[in-house]
């Protein structure tokens, strides 16, 4: 149910509202003191998703930070994360081909949905259309689209049927009809290797599935300006987007009564990388859902340079972290994360010599400073107990960095266990120039691949069955094994908007077992052979069916499991 004021000064409409650039989406979970604290404040705008398993908040910038002194710490759970894309002869080496072929299985993903939450899709081009020139994409959900009408219990966005679609494939010019577009080219690609039907040498994973398509809407300005987004990224997404995004796909499965693959190529290293933030709570809660896979991307961030991790030994210990930076490097955004046993804070040297002398740990409080020799400025903040995992987050922030090498002590003010570990933002979120000086390639899985309950999918090159090179290493910090499996993610051929091309990345194997997943339900679901099966059961049923090196020990921080294989998977299956 919807609740919504009945004016907004300024606004014509709670939809203008909702939809403007300055306001501000906030995540809460659904219990009493959420309930009875936004009921205290009609100044924020609550929507309960039809699930009931998130509200969203919506509130003018010019009010959040009010909002987050009031909640203290719970801010860190409630500001939604900022996500980028994870995609930069392959069906046949995840034994996909051979489950399409075999005559005794003959799986294609009949009778089963595939949603992708990315960048849209261009629903024009002959992948996603049939024979008779209607398309296989069910719904598209564009988040970009302003409308008065959105679909129901999301206030936000343009929903298009399959009947508009076909109707505007059927138009000289059908954008009239159906606008959305894909103009970044990851969605479309990611749906053709995931469901695209076949033509030529090209077909998808699962090309009898049908899709569900959620185009996302970009990062509004203040979580951008809050976590430090270079303005010449436009690729970035909130969490509360694909959760809403997620919602409106399952929303669809359950009114069609069909089991769903959702695939979501996308991630940040903001969040613990324990499985403990919202948003990861919120996968694990869905991954449980009988009738429903996720399958989530680890990453390509192992060589990025951009984790590193330290043990202050008792207290009193302080531990530099040394920290590169590069001409013209910009802003940079840092976090330091340690376990609920230990209280840690930070001083921080410029390359100059300049010393900002400890800020004492203080949960929900922010120092900043102007360096008096150079042109940079530096804010501390600091939260703790953090919900869930009980941790330490410490933020630092160099604004305007000056180039050389910036040292951040972690000073150990209280400690048992003592260790910690930091990131920096994933490729594309931070200037190419800004690295660690230590880092260590162990611990760099993204968040959501960090959640306990999704499919994790690595990349490895189906033409010399080496791992990718910069496909993300576990485990999670938690710790936990990850990724679960690795699926082919090098110079994979598919569509884009301007025709057929190659894309590497963990996005891409993801998508590929968002694919392999699909054929998994049908086997189980509508095939009735497992009618209860959800994430769990599949993770269970590809794992056990993946391909080994007799010269590697599994599972392991960088196949996990072992190579997706489908075929062997099944056949595992008959025998029993």
């Amino acid at each position: 149910m919807n609740q919504t004021p009945p004016h907004i000064d300024g606004y014509d409409n709670v939809y203008d509202f909702i939809a403007d650039d300055n306001t501000v989406a906030l995540v809460f979970r659904v219990n009493q003191a959420s309930e009875n604290f936004l009921r205290e404040r009609p100044y924020i705008v609550p929507v309960y998703v039809p699930s009931n398993r998130f509200i969203i908040g919506y509130v003018s910038r010019d009010r959040v930070e009010e909002i987050f002194d009031e909640i203290g710490v719970a801010a860190v759970g409630t500001r939604p994360l900022v996500v980028g894309l994870l995609g930069k002869q392959d069906l046949e080496s995840a034994g996909i081909l051979q489950v399409q072929e075999q005559p005794f299985i003959s799986l294609t993903g009949n009778g089963v949905l595939i949603g992708i939450v990315d960048t849209g899709i261009d629903y024009t081009n002959e992948s996603f259309i049939y024979e008779d020139g209607t398309s296989k994409i069910l719904y598209i959900y564009d988040q970009t689209i302003r409308s008065d009408t959105p679909p129901d219990g999301f206030m936000l966005g343009t929903e298009y049927t399959k009947e508009q679609i076909d109707a505007a494939l059927r138009s000289d010019n059908p954008f009239d009809i159906v606008p959305s577009r894909d103009t970044v080219g990851h969605g479309t690609f990611l749906a053709s290797v995931a469901a695209g039907r076949e033509r030529g040498d090209l077909i998808g994973a699962a090309p009898d599935a049908q899709l569900i398509i959620v185009k996302l809407r970009p990062a509004r300005s203040y979580i951008r300006e809050r976590f430090l987004i270079p303005p010449d990224q436009p690729n970035a997404y909130e969490t509360s987007s694909i959760m809403l995004g997620i919602e409106y796909i399952l929303l669809k499965a359950q009114q069609l009564n069909r089991p769903v693959s959702i695939c979501l190529g996308t991630g940040t290293n903001q969040g613990g990388h324990d499985g403990f933030s919202t948003y990861e709570n919120y996968l694990n809660n869905v991954a449980s859902i009988r009738g429903v896979c996720l399958v989530t991307a680890a990453g390509n961030e192992s060589q990025a340079r951009h984790h590193t991790q330290g043990i202050v030994k008792r207290t009193g210990d302080v531990f530099p972290v040394e920290l590169r930076v590069g001409e013209n490097a910009g802003n940079v955004y840092m976090t330091v994360w340690n376990n609920p046993s230990d209280r840690m804070s930070v001083s921080i040297r410029s390359p100059t010599g300049e010393l900002i002398e400890r800020v004492p740990a203080k949960s929900n409080s922010l120092y900043q400073a102007k360096l008096i020799l150079e042109r940079s400025r530096v804010s501390v903040e600091y939260y703790f107990p953090i919900e869930g995992s009980g941790g330490q987050l410490t933020v630092i922030k160099i604004f305007d960095a000056t180039p050389g090498t910036w040292t951040i002590n972690v000073h150990g003010d209280f400690i048992i266990d003592g260790t910690f570990h930091s990131w920096l933002p994933i490729t594309g979120f931070v200037s190419p120039n800004v690295e660690f000086v230590t880092p260590v390639p162990t611990t760099t899985i993204v968040v959501p691949g960090t959640a306990i309950s999704v499919i994790t999918v690595g990349a490895y090159d189906s033409a010399n069955n080496q791992l990718y090179v910069n496909s993300s290493w576990g485990p999670t910090r938690l710790p936990q094994i990850s990724p679960d499996l690795t699926a082919p993610g090098v110079n994979v051929l598919g569509t884009f908007p301007t025709g057929g091309g190659a894309m590497t990345g963990t996005s891409v194997a993801a998508a590929i077992t968002a694919g392999a997943a699909a054929l998994a339900l049908q086997w189980g679901i509508i095939e009735e052979n497992d009618p209860s099966m959800s994430t769990f059961q599949v993770k269970a049923l590809l794992i056990r069916g993946c391909s080994r090196d007799p010269n590697l020990s599994y599972p392991n921080v960088q196949w996990g499991y072992g190579r997706l294989n489908l075929f062997e998977s099944l056949r595992v299956l008959r025998e029993e």
